[in-house]
């Protein structure tokens, strides 16, 4: 079955007009629509559909103010297709949510990226960790310094005091070490004590529905209906011994230790966990990210003053990262380009960030450029892998 339709969910209407054919079981079929220079992007999806590199996945490209990719196929679960609004868990891609979340508050002025989070969140016990530390993974609650079963870790507020209690691992500000879980706790508290409004509900607000983007920190039943189940790697490259001394990865990822039943199950995807627990897909991910990429503006909508952006692009750490032992360098809520860490971001005036798995957003605010990526067949991949970095080098390459 074909169907023919002018507009584009999250694009002004009349922009578009596009034939996307249904995917049918037992084929693997591409739909949506791409501008003619974007071809080898869907060509390489649906390559990867079809050898099972990925299961189920959708691809976007804003460029200059408008959707020029809008892709997806595949299978959500078994037997059930990847459609138009199917959404997937992105894992930390949805930090950039949170993120951006947080500077808008910080334009509105509810924030101060160099005040003291403890002037916003009096229980907050550390007075030397600023509200920008918390954004870059520079702060030292890099996780629960108490042991943190699955229920408790959803329970927002109980998980968030537990962090405002203890004491840093390192020295705020002194080197980045990745806020693997934590970060969207951080935030939410930072928020939540600041505004008197969660996190996820300022993000809803502010960002989601205005902007007409089907992502979600948190969602109810008629949410979690579409959201495809995630399959775990089969391996990892992880070599525990090879850790530098005093890394704190191991107490970051075990501290609680996350099984397959937690993350496809219906109470996690639906705690409004701002670390990563967003469910979207590319074209909700692209709508949204591509304030940052065009100026801090979406359809003439200024979300971000040309400051708050400026802000984003300033080097907060670099060097070896305290928790994923990767050179990485970080801005202000995303990294910036990080040849060791992630070969395929282009240089530049580029933040990005990626997921466990393989999702990731990726923004060039030169190229006024923003591409996604969003899938369920994971691969063992914490800030690069060949299959992302191909998206990733095949998308910027068709740029004009």
């Amino acid at each position: 079955m074909d169907r023919t339709y002018s507009g584009c969910r999250g694009a002004p209407p009349g922009r578009w007009r596009r034939v996307e054919r249904v995917p049918s079981l037992g084929s693997v079929t591409v739909s949506g629509s791409c501008q003619d220079a974007f071809e080898p992007l869907r060509e390489l999806l649906a390559a990867h559909l079809a050898d099972g590199t990925d299961l189920g996945a959708s691809v976007a490209v804003v460029h200059d103010g408008e959707l020029v990719v809008d892709l997806w196929g595949g299978e959500a679960r078994p037997g059930v297709p990847w459609v138009e609004d199917t959404l997937v868990m992105v894992w930390s891609v949805s930090k950039t949510m949170a993120a951006l979340t947080t500077l808008l508050l910080v334009d509105r002025g509810d924030l101060d990226l160099d005040a003291p989070v403890a002037s916003y969140w009096p229980e907050f016990s550390s007075p030397d960790v600023l509200v920008r530390h918390l954004l870059a993974h520079t702060s030292g609650y890099a996780g629960w310094s108490e042991p943190l079963d699955v229920p408790a870790l959803l329970d927002l507020e109980r998980a968030e005091a537990a962090l405002a209690a203890q004491q840093p691992w390192w020295p705020p500000g002194q080197g980045s070490g990745y806020h693997m879980i934590s970060y969207g706790h951080l935030l939410d508290g930072l928020v939540r004590a600041a505004t008197g409004v969660p996190l996820a509900e300022q993000f809803r607000t502010l960002l989601a529905e205005p902007l007409g983007a089907d992502f979600h920190l948190g969602a109810g039943p008629d949410v979690l209906a579409r959201v495809a189940d995630l399959v775990p790697p089969t391996s990892s490259s992880l070599d525990v011994a090879a850790l530098p001394e005093g890394n704190h990865l191991i107490a970051t990822i075990t501290n609680p230790l996350l099984s397959e039943p937690d993350f496809n199950g219906a109470a996690f995807r639906g705690a409004g966990l701002g670390g990563v627990g967003g469910l979207g897909n590319a074209r909700s991910i692209a709508r949204i990210q591509c304030a940052v990429s065009h100026g801090g503006a979406v359809d003439g909508v200024r979300l971000l003053s040309e400051h708050t952006l400026d802000r984003v692009l300033e080097v907060q750490a670099d060097g070896l990262d305290q928790v994923l032992a990767v050179p990485l360098t970080w801005g202000t809520g995303y990294a910036l380009p990080s040849p060791g860490a992630a070969p395929a971001v282009p240089e530049g005036r580029v933040c990005w960030w990626t997921g466990w798995g393989g999702s990731i957003v990726v923004n060039d605010l030169d190229r006024r450029t923003t591409f996604a990526y969003a899938m369920n067949r994971m691969e063992d991949h914490m800030t690069s892998s060949a299959r992302t970095d191909a998206y990733v080098r095949t998308a910027f390459a068709c740029l004009p």
